[in-house]
Formats: C-alpha cells, structure tokens, sequence
C-alpha cells in the first residue's frame, strides 16, 4: 500500500488548508485510516481517525472543533480540513494506514503503512 499526502503550505493564523492522502495497492476501504503530526524536536501526535465507512471519527483534543477528518472511499482517499489554523499546527502531517483493526485508532505503533508528510507551515 501506498499513500500520497498533499495539501500542505504555508498559510496565516486563521486561515485553512486541507489535506488529502491517496492511496494505492491496496483495499482501502477497509483500512481505518490516521493523520498523525510531528513538529521539530517533538514525537509523532495523534490528529484524527475514521473508521472504514466514514461513520465513526476521532479527533485530538487539541484540534476539535478546528479539524475534520473525512473519507471518500471511491476515491481512495481520506481529507483532514483544518480551519481556524494556530502557529502552533505547524508540524509534518502524516496520514496512515490500520489494516487490522475495524474501529478508529489513535496509536501510532497499530498503524501499518505511512505516507512521506507534508509540511504545514502557519504564521502568525
């Protein structure tokens, strides 16, 4: 399985940005999918996660009620939106891949394949 993540840039304080992550090689529908972020000198942090239909999300305490994971399975693809963007979101985002678990995951040791990051950058 591959994933492509994009959508990343550099965008000010308040603005949005949303992330896409494609993915390839592999039944994507059923794999619940994460975005997980990483800034310098930090470890890797949970975002958000959906479950394989869409139907079940979780998302950061840090995030909510700024950031929505969505997915669209026909398209092999999950979407983070982020709103109401704070200088302190600025990190690499990775979207992931769980194979073997059905429901929404928040750790990053169970997921099983990894896009390359895409850097978001907000100022202030």
């Amino acid at each position: 399985v591959q994933l492509q993540a994009s959508g990343g840039g550099l965008v000010q304080a308040g603005g949005s940005l949303r992330l896409s992550c494609a993915a390839s090689g592999g039944t994507f529908s059923r794999y619940v999918m994460g975005w997980f972020r990483q800034a310098p000198g930090n470890e890797r942090e949970f975002v958000a996660s959906i479950n394989w239909t869409g139907s079940e999300t979780s998302i950061a305490d840090s995030v909510k009620g700024r950031f929505t994971i969505s997915r669209d399975n026909a398209k092999n693809t999950v979407y983070l939106q982020m709103d109401s963007l704070k200088p302190e979101d600025t990190a690499v985002y990775y979207c992931a891949a769980d194979k073997n678990h059905p429901g929404v995951n928040l750790a990053v040791l169970l997921y099983d394949y990894w896009g390359q990051g895409t850097l978001v950058t907000v100022s202030s």
